[in-house]
């Protein structure tokens, strides 16, 4: 479906999109964030002819939503991809793309701008299929570091269902683990480090929270009970406490992650952590700890009868010539918030490698792929 007119414009898109530092400031203190790349995305698509509007999801952290109005009486799409990147450390030149055997290498060119790039010709291409139903593009803020943008895009807009342009490598995912952040603080007592009877050691209590800690983790991965994500997983991220060489520390706090599979809610984890808690408690009488829980992301499913299922399999069969792979994924995504907001959601975008990585890098010919089935999905869905 891409002639080559347009697979030199895809290119020169993409390429301009890893062209601006978009780096998160959440994840970088400092860094530049999304402003930078939503005025070349709202620049971009209004040139195109689509309504264009810029929201805030908090000051200085836009979202561009774009719309393609249909004629009234069809179902409308989402079509969602974040425009923030994660840092660059350890890289080379990580903001000037270079093409090497049909690769598009730079930050951001895997996760998630080629998605972003594909989703932009989709809904250009949109103008001129005479749909019934609108097509809502979202170039979200925020998704790599706590999903304000997606978040604040569930409170305005609404959609029949949504796609979620996350690489997939051309296949179909439609579930993913969802995270709970935990924090546990172990209680002392300060003392000088000569005087042992009056000190109670709050790190050397923690010890104990990290070995039951991994006896959990060990006990949920050696009891798989999903079917596509398998099984739940923990580990203990960030460790701090005590002030000085010669003191007894008087806190210890460790920061854990919790990945979860449907099903697992949150209070299922957090018991699961405070029965550790508990038998330190009874066992030790100078164990005192307390455990918070700092941020929820839910995971994410979709039945693989649900219309957007259907639809995106088939479409992708019929521009491919290939039956996709059904799949589920370990990363977190912002698909658990649509769904959560009643969208039906799924997950589908290029191929590629190196998210988070020294070296990143998208196929170029999988970016116009994706663009074709994305297109041909909204002529069905959206008639």
């Amino acid at each position: 479906m891409t002639n080559f007119a347009e697979t030199g414009e895809l290119t020169q898109l993409l390429a301009d999109l890893v062209a601006i530092d978009s780096i998160n400031p959440d994840l970088v203190p400092g860094a530049a964030g999304e402003a930078a790349i939503a005025q070349y995305v709202a620049d971009w698509l209004t040139r195109a002819g689509l309504e264009v509007v810029i929201e805030e999801a908090a000051p200085g952290r836009p979202n561009v939503i774009a719309i393609v109005r249909g004629t009234g009486g069809g179902k409308s799409l989402m079509l969602n991809a974040h425009t923030d990147i994660v840092g660059v450390a350890g890289m080379t030149a990580p903001f000037t793309p270079r093409i090497e055997n049909g690769r598009l290498y730079g930050r951001g060119a895997y996760d998630m701008k080629g998605s972003l790039a594909a989703c932009m010709l989709a809904a250009v291409r949109a103008k001129t299929l005479d749909l019934r139903g609108d097509v809502i593009l979202t170039a979200v803020a925020d998704e790599e570091f706590a999903s304000i943008g997606t978040a604040s895009i569930v409170k305005s807009w609404r959609a029949d269902a949504a796609i979620v342009t996350e690489p997939s490598h051309l296949d179909l995912c439609v579930a993913h683990r969802g995270f709970v952040w935990l924090e546990v603080e172990t209680h002392g007592i300060a003392a000088h480090g000569s005087r042992p009877a009056l000190g109670v050691d709050a790190i050397a209590k923690m010890g104990h929270v990290l070995v039951g800690l991994e006896a959990l983790d060990r006990e949920l991965r050696a009891a798989p009970t999903h079917a596509l994500l398998h099984s739940g997983s923990l580990h203990a991220s960030l460790i701090s406490g005590g002030q000085e060489l010669s003191s007894y520390p008087a806190h210890c706090l460790v920061a854990i992650e919790r990945r979860t599979i449907p099903g697992e809610t949150v209070a299922i984890v957090e018991g699961q952590i405070q029965a550790i808690l508990d038998k330190l408690t009874a066992a030790d009488p100078q164990f005192k700890a307390t455990l918070r829980t700092t941020l929820v992301r839910e995971p994410f499913e979709i039945a693989q009868q649900e219309p957007i299922v259907q639809l995106l399999h088939q479409q992708i069969e019929q521009n491919l010539g290939r039956t996709p792979n059904v799949y589920g994924d370990q990363p977190w995504m912002d698909t658990a918030i649509l769904s959560a907001a009643g969208i039906p959601s799924v997950i589908f975008g290029p191929t590629g490698a190196g998210a988070h990585a020294v070296e990143e890098w998208v196929d170029l010919a999988s970016v116009a792929q994706c663009a074709d089935v994305l297109t041909a999905t909204i002529a069905a869905f959206c008639q």
